[in-house]
């Protein structure tokens, strides 16, 4: 799975913790890795995917359905779950400050599903950083 998850575009390192059971890619400074790509490398690589996580640095804003987004950059943005810590950046959508978050793009659902994993809307564990 290190292998196949390392020749993503954008992955600078991949590290794999047998006794965790966690794997963290790390991005190149430079480059866009795609979480979406990465749930689905790992899941073709025959790996099951209890949760995904993120750390991200971005701007809370409305998109064009008026639905709360954490936009990452240019054309990336990550749907908000809403809820209470969703509701607490809420304020600083549309006034351009930057917030970094940790947070949950996916987590397993609770019956073995043999569907291809989708990210979910992204679940804010903690603000890490508002700027």
């Amino acid at each position: 799975m290190q292998q196949h998850l390392g020749r993503l575009d954008g992955v600078s390192k991949v590290e794999v913790s047998l006794l965790t059971g966690k794997v963290a890619v790390l991005p190149r400074p430079d480059a866009k890795l795609d979480p979406k790509k990465v749930l689905t490398a790992t899941y073709d690589s025959g790996v099951t995917v209890a949760q995904m996580t993120i750390t991200a640095t971005g701007w809370v804003e409305r998109n064009a359905a008026r639905q709360l987004v954490l936009r990452v950059n240019g054309d990336e943005t990550f749907p908000l779950k809403l809820d209470a810590a969703a509701r607490e950046i809420e304020a600083l959508a549309g006034i351009g400050r930057t917030v970094t978050v940790r947070g949950r793009l996916y987590t397993k659902p609770g019956k073995e599903s043999k569907q291809k994993p989708e990210l979910q809307p992204l679940e804010i564990l903690e603000i890490v950083r508002k700027r």
